[in-house]
């Protein structure tokens, strides 16, 4: 019996993982990527406990756990160097089983398009969703350069401007500016050590963060009218904005290359979709539920999306229900996370002097009470845990047996 055909639409990291996924669960994959190479698009991502998890039914986990390079402090500061708040990796794995690890969007590209086989990925492969499908006969069907694609099962992954998700809900409106927007950078690692950090100031942040390789990752975001850029570019304007911030941060800047700062405005699907599926089509990520960055989940929450996509859709079984069953795991949980990252970004945009000293006072005073409070903001987000049962925690039987031994 010939395995059934799974077509993915974009080359993200959501789309990617899908892919690995079913094929892990016994699909046919095509990746379809417009792009001319697999060149992804922004600097660093971060994953937290709850997508390595994730990774862990694919077999990933731990060699992405083995890339951490945040050990021992970090947290919040002010321009001035006053630290806000506190918090370290220990007490970020005992309270989550993990912590973040932070690594270059090009490392968790190459390593998932190795679990394909060659020629799974198609580049300068543009994609059009001409029907989606229904989940009870008809097959979906993508128009490409090469001619139709005939599939039991499309998977939008196309990114926050998706043209899936217009084709399958066409009266939705789509993502909205969320207020401000951001700037990404890598950069050789400072000579002095430095914690690991996020900066807030009034209406702007800046992080700066380790990667395992002697870089740093660092970004910054700040209020701004929707489509502005810098006459005097990009590096330039980082460095108005925050060069007299505490050290690292203009050193940081003033190693960055003038052509490879990044700097995207950030939208986001503040209204839900109805249904993160129509037909034998569905949706994974950003086309799905596009965030702002400020809880730093909107590559996690794609990892999850496709993991669990994987879950549902066993060939050979109902694909309705399958896809039913997708949307009603995935579509509370995003819509939370994003409600819960719009409301985090707004204390990011205080421009307003007192507003801003009142929050800061705050996360001083709850960061009095250690390091497990100011996580707390995770709370139900980095301890999710996957359907599938992963190597990187014991069966209920196993957990049985050593209680009973002890």
């Amino acid at each position: 019996m010939d395995k059934p055909h799974a077509v993915v639409i974009g080359s993200g990291i959501g789309g990617l993982t899908a892919a690995v996924a079913l094929r892990g669960r016994g699909w046919r994959v095509t990746v379809l990527e417009r792009a001319a190479s697999l060149e992804p698009v922004g600097a660093g991502i971060s994953l937290a406990p709850n997508s390595q998890r994730a990774l862990d039914v694919i077999g990933m986990g731990d060699e992405i756990r083995a890339l951490a390079a945040w050990q021992g402090e970090g947290g919040m500061r002010a321009p001035g160097g006053r630290w806000l708040s506190r918090t370290d990796s220990a007490a970020a794995t005992e309270r989550f089983g993990g912590s973040i690890v932070l690594l270059h969007r090009a490392t968790l590209v190459d390593r998932l398009v190795a679990r394909l086989p060659d020629g799974t990925v198609r580049t300068g492969a543009e994609a059009e969703l001409l029907d989606p499908g229904t989940a009870d006969g008809a097959p979906a069907v993508v128009g490409t350069a090469a001619g139709r694609i005939e599939a039991d099962l499309v998977i939008g992954a196309d990114g926050i401007n998706s043209a899936v998700r217009r084709a399958l809900f066409p009266d939705h409106p789509g993502p909205s500016y969320a207020g401000f927007t951001t700037w990404r950078i890598v950069v050789p690692a400072p000579q002095r050590p430095f914690a690991p950090h996020e900066t807030w100031g009034r209406g702007a942040l800046w992080g700066t963060q380790p990667l395992k390789d002697g870089l740093v990752y660092a970004y910054g975001a700040a209020v701004a009218p929707a489509g502005a850029h810098a006459a005097h570019g990009e590096k330039a304007e980082l460095m108005r904005r925050f060069g007299s911030w505490h050290d690292p941060i203009p050193e940081v800047i003033a190693a960055a290359d003038p052509g490879q700062v990044l700097r995207n405005d950030v939208h986001h699907l503040i209204d839900p979709l109805p249904s993160f599926h129509r037909g034998r089509t569905v949706l994974v990520g950003d086309c799905a539920h596009a965030m702002a960055p400020s809880l730093g989940q909107g590559g996690n929450q794609a990892i999850e999306d496709a993991i669990v996509l994987a879950h549902h859709l066993t060939p050979g079984g109902d694909l309705g229900a399958g896809a039913a069953a997708y949307t009603a795991d995935r579509l509370p949980r995003t819509s939370a996370v994003v409600r819960k990252a719009a409301r985090t970004a707004r204390l990011m945009r205080l421009t307003n002097a007192p507003a801003v000293a009142t929050r800061d006072a705050l996360l001083c005073v709850v960061s009095r009470f250690g390091p497990s409070i100011v996580l707390r903001t995770f709370d139900g987000i980095a301890d999710w845990q996957p359907p599938q049962h992963t190597y990187a925690a014991p069966r209920e039987a196993d957990t049985a047996t050593v209680d009973a031994e002890q």
